[in-house]
């Protein structure tokens, strides 16, 4: 019988303990509470003016983390990279926007290289084997918009794709779209599957591939494995880091 995703059920409390957590902090006057001149009107892609803010330090990125503490069991720190990472996402595929999906997930960089602080945390689920990759980084809107319309087209372009490894096995992947709660100025998730044959029978990798924007700053995450893979833990971790990283750049900016 499947297990319920803890994650949900944390989520309420975590944001409830964060915002607790933030009476402690300066009490002066966000940027958005004072008083300003007009300005001219701003694209909507890239809207709050996240140049304005400054940037996040190394301890800050780092703090905005999601850790094994917030999720619960049966989360834990990583014991090293997942053993279907080599096997699975090392491969040659069609066409070109399928390779780089391969390659962006292998590498975990899905922004690309971070121009930025860049903080990374990796978790393994402990009763289905599933693996996340959690990333927090300082990068140009722009950028982050891009790999966010990037994001969006892959359920069109790699609806149905074929990858095949280095030993010669051939997988049929698929993408399709993931939905995400309505967090950050900006958001985009798919979900990546890979199936095939091996000497166990007939197994599929699911992998959920999801971005937000907060500001000038964003988050990635990666969660995947071949056994249960829940979207609901994607979803609660996505939001859940979208309103920490909010949080740490609150602070960042009453600190200064």
């Amino acid at each position: 019988m499947p297990r319920t995703p803890a994650v949900p059920l944390l989520l309420a409390s975590a944001l409830v303990t964060m915002t607790a957590c933030s009476v402690d902090w300066p009490e002066t006057p966000s940027v958005a509470d004072q008083p300003s001149t007009p300005t001219p009107a701003q694209s909507p892609s890239l809207s709050p003016s996240p140049a304005a803010a400054p940037s996040l330090t190394r301890a800050q990125t780092e703090a905005a983390l999601i850790t094994e503490t917030d999720l619960g069991d049966p989360w834990m720190p990583t014991e090293g990279a997942a053993t279907w990472r080599d096997g699975l996402l090392k491969a040659a595929a069609r066409p070109a926007e399928c390779q780089r999906l391969l390659n962006t997930v292998y590498t975990d960089e899905l922004f690309g290289t971070a121009t930025g602080t860049r903080a990374v945390v990796a978790l393994d689920d402990a009763w289905d084997g599933a693996q996340l990759r959690y990333q927090v980084v300082t990068q140009r809107p722009a950028e982050v918009e891009s790999t966010l319309a990037w994001l969006r087209s892959l359920p069109r372009t790699c609806a149905t794709f074929a990858a095949t490894t280095a030993q010669g096995a051939v997988r049929e992947g698929q993408v399709s779209g993931l939905e995400l709660p309505d967090v950050g100025d900006a958001r985009e998730a798919v979900r990546l599957t890979l199936t095939g044959e091996s000497a166990e029978g007939e197994f599929t990798l699911t992998l959920d591939v999801a971005a937000v924007r907060v500001g000038a700053d964003a988050l990635a995450l990666t969660n995947g494995g071949i056994g249960e893979v829940s979207a609901e833990v994607t979803q609660g971790v996505a939001e859940l880091g979208a309103a920490r990283l909010a949080e740490v750049r609150k602070r960042g900016r009453a600190e200064v």
